[in-house]
């Protein structure tokens, strides 16, 4: 597990792009997990987490298309 300090969606995207598969937990946000390379929604969602999830994953899809 990787704890992120701060809510940085570029450096959080990088790692969840990187690794494909684990979890994270990021301060002030809550913990979250990610498969097949993209941040998946918590159970017990708030607001907050589907925000974080929108930005982290439109973060990986712009990642993917610089490599493309």
């Amino acid at each position: 597990m990787r704890l992120f300090k701060r809510y940085t969606p570029g450096m959080i995207a990088k790692h969840v792009s990187r690794l494909f598969k684990g979890r994270i937990y990021i301060y002030g946000v809550g913990k979250f997990e990610f498969d097949n390379g993209k941040l998946i929604l918590p159970e017990q969602a708030e607001h907050r987490h589907f925000q974080a999830v929108k930005e982290v994953n439109k973060e990986i899809m712009r990642l993917r298309c610089a490599y493309a």
